[in-house]
């Protein structure tokens, strides 16, 4: 999954940007209440095993 598209899937679900590092940018699910990072890169693939702890963090896994 690309960047972007987790990016639009975590807005979808409730979560928010809190505010962003140079490499990563902090997320935010109230879901969870849990804050996570994710990275900067919008058009480069996030590996399986990343993508599957940031949507396990924000409550969609």
């Amino acid at each position: 999954m690309k960047g972007s598209e987790l990016k639009r899937l975590l807005m979808k679900a409730g979560c928010y940007k809190s505010y962003e590092g140079t490499n990563h940018e902090m997320w935010f699910s109230p879901k969870t209440g849990k804050y996570f990072p994710v990275a900067r890169h919008d058009a480069k693939e996030i590996a399986n095993g990343t993508c599957s702890r940031i949507l396990r963090d924000a409550g969609l896994k």
